[in-house]
């Protein structure tokens, strides 16, 4: 139940317009993509930093939590309201500020959308890699608040490889500036990085310095049909040792591509059971020649079906069945558990094969796809609700086997809420310890976005 003198105090900072506290209204701002949900008290829309100080202020006086809020197209439940409070959306903060053709930076609000800013800058020759799967609708300060990574990141690394510094609202209210405009700054701790990942716990960006790179001049794009996953992904590791750098390494396994070719009414060819997509960019004679030698690797190595493409439509076509994956799985059972474990590249068959045999222990069906050049690996444990609990089981020997593999339980989606139990196990409880004390030195009054990240906020 939201707290009439506090919401009257928050639409003199903002505008009655621009806070919300009617269920329907609330219900909007309630949910990430995991659909687990919980309502605020109450949605606030600030248009400025200094509104969000104010707001900040105001929360540590009356002891309300923060969650803030971009998209909601989490995987983790990071922007879930399960304390209740006020979801702080970032929505209206979507300006492109700033876009330097001679730096090669962009300045940029929080609410900007991922792809806008990727056209933008296009448009002027230049290119922002960082590509996650939701980038036609997820925002810069959600992919800098959970470190989003995406299809290009086996050649261009992952959002904090290309935040340069940022302006943040502490837990405390004041308003700091972190980083340059530069391409280097050693001048103190590296607070920039250590915003960027921290799931909206530690503070609100309110404005990010980016680099760009200059826009590739040319795609191209190679699909590999093989008759067995195992197949597919020791093909993406000889791709990695022939010292070729794709921009994206792709597979996916025999239950997504069914699903993905039912779901789009496809046929795959004959003995075709995996699917590799391998994409190259740079100068057009150079990413025509890596197609051919990729392609000529892929012959070699036992795949049933080639193709390439070197323009957009063609490259599109290509990449369908992929881009369908996620969609088409819902098709298949009506739930699913979506991790996204990550283990080094040479370890990527044996790790497959461990899942292959928890399914089997369980009575599950497991699909896995996903960014083969970084041994980032998408999941999907397909359930009912009757299967819950032996899933959750199953996800937990997932994780102990990938860091027996010394992997990581996330490689992109965050700790949030559905990891936060297993972080201890990968990172140990003298570190987690560490964070916590970072957490309570920024954070005292335990405001900003709680239950996240850590499995006993208390102690934080």
């Amino acid at each position: 139940m939201h707290r009439p003198s506090v919401v009257r105090q928050l639409e003199r900072i903002v505008g009655p317009e621009n806070v919300l506290t009617a269920p329907e209204e609330l219900v909007a701002y309630s949910y990430d993509a995991t659909r687990l949900e919980a309502l605020p008290w109450a949605v606030v829309r600030p248009g400025s930093s200094s509104q969000i100080s104010d707001i900040v202020l105001l929360a540590n006086k009356e002891r309300f939590p923060i969650v803030p809020r971009g998209a909601g197209s989490g995987m983790s439940g990071g922007s879930v309201p399960v304390k209740s409070g006020v979801a702080l959306s970032l929505e209206r903060m979507n300006r492109i500020l700033e876009i330097d053709e001679d730096d090669l930076i962009a300045v940029v609000e929080p609410g900007v959308v991922t792809v806008d800013l990727q056209r933008e800058a296009e448009a002027r020759g230049l290119f922002y890699p960082p590509d996650p799967a939701s980038s036609a609708f997820c925002t810069i300060g959600g992919n800098i608040a959970e470190c989003a990574g995406g299809l290009r990141a086996v050649k261009y690394g992952v959002t904090k490889d290309y935040v340069l510094g940022l302006e943040v609202v502490l837990p405390t209210g004041e308003v700091i500036k972190t980083g340059a405009k530069t391409m280097k700054s050693v001048a103190g701790y590296d607070l920039t990085r250590l915003f960027v990942g921290s799931e909206g716990t530690l503070g609100i960006v309110t404005r990010a310095v980016l680099r760009l790179l200059p826009l590739p001049e040319s795609v191209s794009t190679v699909r590999a049909f093989f008759p067995d996953v195992i197949t597919a992904v020791s093909a993406s590791m000889k791709i990695a040792s022939s010292r070729v750098i794709p921009r994206a390494l792709e597979f996916v396994d025999s239950h997504a591509l069914r699903a993905a070719s039912q779901y789009l009414r496809q046929d795959i060819p004959p003995g075709a059971d995996s699917m590799l997509l391998v994409e190259f960019d740079g100068p057009k004679g150079l990413v025509e020649q890596e197609a051919v030698v990729v392609s000529s690797i892929l012959k070699g190595l036992g795949a049933v079906d080639i193709q390439s493409a070197f323009d957009e439509r063609g490259r599109e076509m290509l990449w369908k069945a992929r881009r369908a994956v996620s969609p088409a799985l819902y098709t298949v059972r009506p739930k699913k558990i979506n991790e996204d474990i990550v283990v080094p590249r040479s370890r990527l068959a044996d790790i497959l094969v461990k899942i292959d045999e928890i399914a089997s222990r369980y009575g599950l069906l497991i699909v896995n796809f996903g960014h083969a050049g970084d041994g980032n690996i998408h999941t999907n444990i397909m359930i009912d609700e009757a299967e819950t609990e032996k899933a959750e089981a199953a996800v937990k020997d997932i994780f102990e086997a990938v860091l027996e593999m010394e992997g990581s339980i996330s490689g992109e989606h965050g700790i949030g809420l559905t990891k936060a139990a297993y972080l201890s196990m990968e990172i140990g409880m003298d570190s987690l310890t560490v964070m916590k004390r970072i957490k309570k030195a920024l954070d005292p009054n335990n405001i900003m976005n709680p239950g996240k990240i850590f499995p006993d906020e208390g102690d934080a």
